[in-house]
């Protein structure tokens, strides 16, 4: 039973178990934050690390704590609460799978950070083979994905409570719940293949149970996760931006239908898609390369559905307020609500930061890209800045919500002044990836002169621009961080709206259709058989004996 009967509030237990989840996600901002301060100071050529630490060892603190870390624990906050507050406080049960979730999810978290800061496992982000960690680190990494899964089940259960309670009224499910499970069910099915991979390949080769790993198969089931973690991290902003900035600009949701079929698409699509990461990798046919290219690039329609979605509400919100001729309306939309304004910036840095995933996805053109410092200027442009731009917008008015604070206006400038920073220090550090990465800079290395190579000093002012983009970076970083701590123990007592926007008149009735999870997940199954099974079966059948383990650090 649903105990919660004001639905404008997270019931005060949520909030509890949403925040859990939201501190450990700034500690990791704070941390791999400073990690990668670190990084572009030295990759400038001005600075060497003190006491023994290693670029490579940082660059995993890095990659691991922003990219693994801090996302999937704001997300799981964030979806908490957002089921919450849609779909009805969480029962007793459901809330003890959210809390045995984060708890095992701290626990391997912890034991995976212990593994890198100790130097056990310096194998990047990607911890690609045969690069050999401490088999803590790959426990580790175990326990965070099996705790995503448990937790995960929670928000799925209260969301099939509600749509059991309501069966009788025919109305569709809170479209922020059917998100969430959406999110959910991409997730789960994403994670089987680094699952898969940890335990019966990475896990029994670091502990010594077997000799050698088929490096060509980890990888590939890596990429299977990995693409779709990409939109596991975008979908939560696409969340804010369908149900909340609505609400926030005084408009209402676009469409019901167009929303849903967005996220269904996305779960379609997300996953068949990884082998365009291996794109220069033998052992792969070329044939099934091409396809997932092909499925990749059916992932550019619910983004350009998402974009025109969002500016139709706003075009329409703006008229409504009085905006004429063409571009009249933007000048009415609220510039100085933070909870706009920062994830605007997100919107705007998703179109550059699309464009060159479409370079990256592209066969001919991934050529010249490929491994270089380009590749990874799209992802702070795409997941640093459209997407944590947008999980700070609302956190700014969440965590005030679940602490029963107030967005003071001091601090809502604050968060507008912070946004500006970010955004500063992104377009320098991304624009010097972007451009140093055409001229051949590589990514995830080391700072090296090359021999004295004419092609390394070219780089080279792009790497003191991105040292200077990165401190402007770090400066926003501190001033988020004084803001997040504000608005958890500081702020005035008050009541901040959680805010959920009603759907357009014109929108029409959502076809029942959309939340036929059975039907989708069909599909979505069928597409993984058809893009995955030829490769593995090649892979498998004609992979080399395998690899010993290496430590190079």
């Amino acid at each position: 039973m649903s105990l919660n009967n004001d639905l404008t509030k997270v019931d005060r237990r949520d909030a509890k178990l949403a925040m859990a989840h939201i501190y450990v996600a700034f500690i990791a901002l704070l941390l791999g934050g400073l990690a990668g301060l670190l990084q572009v100071f030295v990759r400038s050529g001005q600075f060497t690390l003190p006491a023994g630490i290693g670029y490579y060892q940082v660059l995993t603190v890095h990659g691991v704590l922003l990219g693994l870390i801090l996302t999937t624990y704001f997300i799981f906050g964030f979806q908490i609460a957002s089921v919450s507050r849609t779909s009805g406080t969480f029962s007793a049960a459901q809330r003890r799978l959210g809390w045995i979730g984060f708890w095992l999810m701290t626990i391997g978290t912890a034991a995976a950070a212990t593994m890198v800061l100790l130097n056990k496992a310096t194998v990047l982000y990607t911890f690609y083979a045969p690069l050999q960690a401490h088999w803590i680190f790959y426990l580790g990494l175990t326990l965070v994905v099996v705790g995503s899964w448990v937790g995960g089940a929670g928000q799925i259960l209260r969301y099939a409570q509600w749509r059991k309670e309501n069966k009788a009224s025919g109305q569709p499910s809170p479209l922020l719940s059917f998100m969430v499970v959406v999110n959910n069910l991409m997730w789960f099915v994403a994670t089987l293949g680094v699952a898969v991979s940890v335990l019966f390949q990475l896990l029994p080769w670091s502990l010594g149970f077997i000799e050698r790993v088929d490096v060509a198969l980890s990888r590939t089931l890596f990429w299977y996760f990995g693409h779709a973690l990409v939109y596991f991290w975008l979908l939560p902003a696409y969340m804010v931006w369908y149900t909340m900035i609505p609400k926030i600009i005084g408009g209402k949701i676009f469409s019901d239908s167009l929303a849903r079929l967005a996220f269904i698409l996305f779960l379609l699509f997300s996953v068949p898609v990884g082998i365009h990461h291996q794109l220069t990798e033998p052992g792969i046919d070329g044939t099934w390369k091409f396809i997932q290219v092909v499925l990749t690039f059916a992932v550019i329609v619910p983004s350009l559905m998402t974009a025109f979605s969002m500016f139709a509400m706003f075009e329409l919100r703006g008229r409504e307020l009085g905006g004429k001729g063409l571009f009249g309306w933007f000048k009415k939309l609220p510039w100085t609500d933070v909870r706009f304004f920062v994830p605007f910036i997100g919107m705007v840095s998703f179109i550059p930061g699309g464009a060159g995933g479409i370079v990256n996805a592209s066969y001919q053109m991934n050529q010249l890209i490929h491994n270089t410092i380009w590749v990874t200027g799209h992802f702070h442009l795409t997941i640093a800045t459209a997407v944590v731009l947008t999980y700070f917008g609302a956190a700014f008015w969440l965590i005030p919500h679940l602490t029963g604070r107030t967005l003071t206006k001091s601090l809502n400038n604050l968060g507008n002044f912070a946004g500006i920073l970010w955004a500063v220090g992104m377009t320098i550090m991304s624009s010097a990836m972007h451009i140093a990465g055409l001229i051949g800079a590589p990514r995830r290395s080391d700072y090296s002169e090359y021999g004295g190579a004419q092609q390394a000093y070219d780089w080279i002012p792009y790497q003191i621009a991105q040292a200077v983009g990165g401190t402007i970076l770090f400066i926003a970083i501190l001033v988020i961080m004084y803001i997040v701590i504000k608005l958890a123990w500081f702020a005035p007592k008050g009541d901040e709206e959680f805010p959920v926007s009603d759907v357009h008149e014109h929108s029409g009735k959502t076809p029942a259709i959309l939340e036929n999870f059975k039907l989708w997940l069909v599909i979505l199954v069928a597409l993984i058989l058809f893009a995955y099974t030829v490769p593995l079966i090649d892979i498998i059948s004609n992979s080399p004996p395998g690899s010993k383990g290496y430590k190079l650090w």
